[in-house]
């Protein structure tokens, strides 16, 4: 756009009534020629200013000479032509205001642009891994001059500017400059420092205004307000290096994983202070003991990116890039990733790539069209769920999603994602019905663009942070979810068994009685279970919504009875091939459902049942570490094999873990009898003659059990059994899990 001086009253008026998409090609100073005199024309837009001057500055950039702008029409906007200077100089604004008041600031609208070609090129192609670097708000130095970048992507809009305090909320006052066709809208502002509470209004294509939170903020307001927070976070002191170090060279697959699945709000909450939620740093400590003493390896949060609503546990994220304001700052969330780290505790978050709410400050509707969601509701909207679903194909929503995962490791340190919601996104007709979605280009269910997406964040998260996890919540029989995208998989390192789960839930919902007729809901999980790497997850979604407690579930009458099948549970979910997930309450049996606006019942372990079951989590937590054994070989398929599972009739079931040595030494045979029948001389096969140690027996008195067991272990006799060449007899007490563990005793 080429202008002259005067600025037509045409493109004054554009500016002041906040419609104009090129404020940098007015605003500014410009050089021209007038009256046939070169110079520079100054053009300044400053709210509530009673006078204007341009300083124009020296290269050591002390003051040079002032000169007057005129005010035009007794409105914020001023302009001047001056033969002073013939081209482009530094220079800083003189503003007086009716007050008295006088400030002196650096132009806006005399930066080039932070942003370059190839940051753009590479963001509109889909493969700017780390544009968050770039877009959002960042403290940034120009030409010595400190202040604030502000960038974002709205392609559509008319026009959109800064808004915040400084300017009074009025949109008019900081308009952004369009960064020719690449979507992007960019600003830099002198001046403004971390801490600055703004948002961007918007004209979008639709011609009305939208006042929208900054996709790639890395902080906000509460609610109602939900505004974006100026908020560097790479300044935090690190001290987990050497965490950092040995989690690279790790392989997720042969070490032990049991990961304590926390909703930060309502794990523990100071009942002194209003019965408020710990903050991130006051939880710290307190999850670091509490898993290290329980035996976890990680702790998984639910959602703790930025959501309105606390009703929703976060899974309705606004703010992709931020930790939630509930529990601190995100300075508060990087100590206690620090402080897990150097206790030896790592750090899951779950992450929802799936849908997103459609709150009118957030992503929905942003620049007046369907930018990151899609436009047809057959494939943009969650009927279910009253949530929007994101466009995969778009490239630039991809590396908005993508940056979100690779911002969370590289500012948050933390250790890897669980992905809610798989299904969702695999299928087009994910709970719809039919005539309600739009088949692939093949004709086919399968959502091409999101699978294609999956892969690539999978694929990237790996390449720049070996040693983290990624673990898909996929509740289909989708193929091959946690192999990798090389070999034709999702790129996932595990899949939640949802199935196992299930089945195992549902047998012991019923009544020990009928157990005989179900034997095979605990033995069918085996079928499929080298399909995928999996975690075994009785998780959140278990104990809410009117399905009752995980000991509330189980199939008998009285509170102990309860307590001795859920301890058998925890027995065979141990013994089990593959990785553990609990939910915060169930690894002491909590008798209600999970409340997100309470906290656990820890009341219960003045309760023996209750105490019991915990000290029985810790210790399989603690043997499933300390003995490879088990962890090493919860995805080969070689380690595992049936010894016993046919005897229904008694409800017990028996296998083997192998662990590949000469003579068995370090094999558990792994024993269940799931009846409240005890059975004193139980002939199990073994597959090498000595001694075999009890290594947990979930009826210890310990654990509230009876107490009945085999003082410690037993010698096998020598007589085959159960198609292994020795076997042993043992008392099998009853509703418990029994762990044998080859000695060379």
């Amino acid at each position: 756009m080429t202008t002259t001086h005067p600025l037509s009253p045409e493109l004054r008026n554009e500016l002041l009534q906040g419609r104009m998409a090129e404020p940098h090609s007015v605003l500014g100073m410009h050089p021209l020629t007038y009256r046939k005199k070169p110079g520079v024309a100054v053009r300044a837009l400053v709210r509530g200013a009673e006078t204007c001057q341009v300083v124009l500055l020296k290269e050591d950039g002390s003051e040079r000479k002032r000169v007057p702008l005129r005010r035009k029409d007794d409105t914020d906007f001023f302009e001047v032509f001056t033969g002073e200077v013939t081209k482009v100089t530094p220079y800083r604004l003189r503003v007086t205001f009716p007050s008295g008041e006088v400030r002196q600031f650096y132009d806006p609208y005399a930066f080039l642009p932070t942003l370059s070609d190839h940051d753009l090129y590479l963001f509109n192609e889909g493969n700017e891994h780390f544009i968050y670097r770039k877009l959002g708000a960042h403290p940034h130095t120009v030409r010595e001059v400190p202040g604030v970048a502000f960038a974002v992507w709205a392609p559509n809009a008319r026009r959109v500017s800064l808004v915040c305090d400084a300017v009074g909320w009025d949109g008019r006052y900081l308009p952004l400059r369009r960064l020719g066709s690449s979507g992007v809208w960019e600003l830099f502002v002198p001046g403004l420092k971390a801490g600055l509470v703004y948002k961007y209004e918007i004209l979008g294509a639709d011609g009305n205004l939208h006042l929208k939170s900054d996709p790639y903020a890395t902080r906000f307001e509460p609610p109602p307000h939900n505004a974006s927070i100026v908020c560097p976070v790479d300044d935090f002191a690190w001290s987990d290096q050497e965490w950092m170090e040995e989690r690279a060279r790790q392989q997720p697959y042969e070490r032990p994983i049991s990961i304590y699945e926390v909703h930060a709000g309502s794990w523990m909450r100071d009942t002194g202070d209003g019965h408020r939620s710990l903050n991130y740093r006051e939880l710290a400590p307190r999850l670091a003991d509490y898993a290290k003493e329980h035996g976890f390896t990680h702790v998984e949060f639910l959602p703790l990116a930025e959501h309105p609503f606390a009703g929703s546990w976060g899974y309705q994220v606004t703010g992709f890039f931020a930790p939630t304001h509930r529990f601190g700052t995100p300075e508060d969330f990087q100590a206690m990733v620090d402080h897990l780290h150097r206790e030896g505790v790592g750090v899951i978050v779950d992450w929802v790539p799936g849908h997103f709410p459609k709150d009118s400050f957030a992503l929905s509707w942003f620049d007046g069209t369907h930018l990151f969601e899609h436009a047809d509701p057959r494939k943009g909207e969650h009927r279910d769920w009253g949530t929007l679903i994101f466009n995969y194909g778009r490239h630039e929503v991809r590396c908005f999603l993508i940056a979100s995962v690779l911002a969370w490791m590289d500012r948050f340190h933390v250790d890897g994602f669980r992905v809610d919601a798989v299904a969702s996104m695999l299928y087009l007709d994910y709970s719809r019905e039919e005539g309600d979605w739009i088949p692939n280009e093949y004709g086919g269910r399968e959502n091409l663009e999101a699978i294609d997406f999956l892969r690539s964040v999978n694929d990237l998260l790996h390449y720049y942070y070996p040693g983290a996890v990624m673990i898909a919540e996929e509740s289909t029989s989708f193929g091959s979810v946690s192999w990798p995208s090389a070999q034709g998989g999702l790129g996932f390192d595990f899949k939640w068994n949802m199935g196992w789960m299930h089945d195992t839930l549902r047998y012991f919902s019923e009544d020990p009685l009928y157990r005989k007729y179900h034997q095979d809901e605990l033995t069918f999980g085996m079928l499929y279970q080298n399909s995928e790497h999996f975690v075994l997850a009785f998780s959140h979604d278990e104990v809410v919504h009117g399905k009752s407690s995980l000991l509330m579930k189980m199939g008998v009458a009285s509170i102990p009875a309860k307590a001795a099948n859920l301890r058998a549970l925890y027995g065979w979910m141990w013994g089990w091939p593959g990785k553990k997930t609990l939910f915060m309450g169930c690894e002491f049996g909590q008798s209600s459902e999970w409340r997100y606006d309470g906290q656990l019942d820890w009341h219960l372990l003045e309760y023996l049942d209750h105490r019991g079951i915990r000290s029985l989590v810790a210790d399989l937590n603690h043997l499933y570490q300390e003995d490879p054994v088990l962890a090493a070989t919860d995805h080969d398929p070689a380690a595992f094999s049936w010894v016993n599972c046919s005897d229904a009739e008694h409800s017990v079931l028996s296998f083997l873990r192998r662990s590949g040595a000469e003579g068995e030494e370090g094999s558990y045979v792994v024993v269940a009898n799931l009846t409240p029948v005890q059975h004193d001389s139980y002939r199990i096969g073994v597959p090498a003659g000595g001694f075999w140690h009890e290594r947990i027996n979930t009826n210890a008195a310990d654990y509230g059990g009876t107490g009945t067991g085999n003082l410690g272990g037993v010698f096998s006799t020598g007589q085959p059994a159960d198609d292994q060449p020795d076997s042993v007899l043992v008392c099998l007490p009853p509703m418990s899990v029994l762990f044998l563990r080859k000695t060379s005793g």
